[in-house]
């Protein structure tokens, strides 16, 4: 086609499934072809009412979608003439793409199982299909249910985060600061809930709990330090240190958690989750709290704790923060927000003594420079309009109403807890019996609709056993609870 000439309408076509609404997909396909060099400039689009008749859609959807695009200057219109390609449309490159080289798991003439290693992508990782939400029994942890969201209002702070008022503080780039608004939230609010007091210079913002605790391993782990972990254990944890090059020591949990007279000696950093133990959701007293950091104190090591879901604190009063009893500053506290409003958000915070902020800093400024200006600023204004609180309260009142419904589906289907859950949380520690492989248990019940999580992962890999695994109800409707139970109690029993 040459300039002036028709773009036939069978150029056009909807894909089944495809993202967004119909003017969406139109402005799309007329964009994709201007970029992509299939429509030049000056060439003319088939009239709306004739898009619209091939597309089996309004008129009026195409009529938005040209409007849209003439703003955009990817078109213009002439009178009764119709619509055009803009003469100032972004244009293609000059050249042609060249054709994908070094494609397939060989990577073609690299070898890069010796150029690049594979530290990182043949770590362990808990499998959790992309599709989750279409499975009827879904009880996976850290998937957010989309219905107990505040949309709304969570929309009309990011509309206030894009506002011109906002605008400053949303596009500068703070280098290694944060947005001051989130930070005075957390530190008026969010901390002193968790018994913990701080000033600016010692909080900083992460890109969620995960990145937090690699900034932490990052600084206080690593060659010719021995860093020690729970068993069992958040999986990513133990990646983490396994990618830091540190020594590493197991410490089996009890009923009250991480006993401190087990941690060897020479330890340069412990991490823990005494709040809510992972995964077996059982508490640290005050008493061991305290000697645990006595422990600290005489052998000189440092604590990261881990604060995950104390707001999902329903079933009984989350314990102040291990934090709240450090008077030496040797702790270092692990915040987040994925839990308590999505984990795609992917917002968390560090608190410490400054001296380690300072260089969690840098380190951060050096990788990313911080979090994104947007989900800062919208964050902030959710919190301080008093949404966050809301939403919080709505969490809890579902999900002590699920956990109810869960813990007497258990009892009634002889199923066996591994773990108490002290306070609330979002999920159930289990034990099958011995004989069971959970994780060909798993495969079994995903062919019946029913996801769970094989517990294999969470243990020291030296000896790990295969009959636990972890139910979660913070994804799955309470209406389908018991009989997912049931769904998992019959596969345990019928097991050969």
């Amino acid at each position: 086609m040459g300039p002036g000439m028709p773009i036939p309408v069978e150029s056009f076509f909807l894909t089944p499934g495809a993202g967004g609404t119909l003017q969406q997909q139109i402005r799309q396909m007329v964009a994709d072809g201007i970029l992509s060099g299939r429509f030049r400039a000056g060439e003319r689009l088939p009239s709306s009412r004739g898009l619209a008749d091939h597309l089996g859609i309004s008129r009026i959807t195409v009529t938005l979608a040209y409007t849209e695009l003439v703003a955009g200057d990817y078109l213009a219109a002439r009178g009764r003439s119709g619509h055009f390609v803009s003469a100032n449309a972004p244009r293609p490159p000059d050249f042609a793409p060249r054709a994908p080289q070094g494609r397939g798991a060989t990577g073609g003439g690299v070898d890069w199982d010796r150029v690049a290693g594979r530290r990182f992508s043949d770590a362990p990782e808990l499998a959790k299909p992309a599709d989750w939400r279409s499975y009827p029994y879904p009880f996976i942890y850290g998937q957010a249910d989309a219905a107990l969201f505040d949309h709304q209002n969570w929309r009309a702070c990011a509309l206030m985060a894009l506002g011109r008022k906002d605008f400053d503080a949303l596009t500068d780039d703070y280098h290694t600061r944060d947005d001051p608004m989130l930070i005075d939230y957390i530190l008026r609010t969010i901390l002193p809930r968790r018994g913990i007091a701080a000033r600016p210079e010692e909080v900083l913002l992460t890109m969620g709990a995960q990145n937090a605790l690699w900034m932490a391993a990052a600084i206080l782990a690593g060659p010719g330090r021995l860093a020690v972990q729970e068993n069992p254990a958040y999986p990513g944890l133990r990646v983490i240190l396994g990618q830091s090059g540190a020594a590493r020591a197991c410490v089996d949990v009890d009923e009250d958690g991480l006993p401190p007279d087990a941690i060897p000696k020479g330890a340069h950093v412990v991490f823990t989750t005494a709040s809510h133990q992972s995964p077996t959701n059982c508490t640290m007293p005050v008493a061991r709290r305290r000697a645990l950091l006595d422990r600290a104190r005489a052998q000189g090591f440092v604590v990261v704790e881990d604060d995950y879901e104390f707001e999902m604190s329903f079933h009984k009063s989350a314990s102040p923060a291990l934090k709240s009893l450090d008077d030496e500053g040797r702790v270092i506290y692990v915040g987040s927000f994925s839990k308590s409003l999505f984990p795609g958000l992917r917002l968390g915070y560090l608190v410490g003594a400054e001296p380690f902020i300072r260089e969690a800093r840098a380190l951060r400024a050096s990788v990313m420079r911080h979090p994104p200006g947007l989900i800062q600023r919208t964050a902030a204004h959710f919190l301080a309009l008093g949404h966050y609180d809301s939403h919080l309260n709505r969490m809890a009142q579902t999900f002590r109403r699920r956990r109810q419904v869960m813990a007497e589906a258990i009892a009634t289907s002889g199923l066996a807890l591994a773990g108490p859950g002290t306070f609330g949380g979002s999920s159930f520690w289990m034990r099958a019996p011995e004989a069971i492989d959970c994780d060909r248990l798993a495969v079994a019940l995903r062919a019946q609709g029913v996801l769970i999580e094989p517990g294999r992962l969470f243990f020291d890999p030296a000896a790990a056993p295969a009959n636990h695994y972890r139910l979660a109800y913070s994804s799955i409707a309470q209406g389908r609870i018991a009989e997912g139970i049931a769904l998992i109690a019959g596969a345990i029993a019928g097991w050969t």
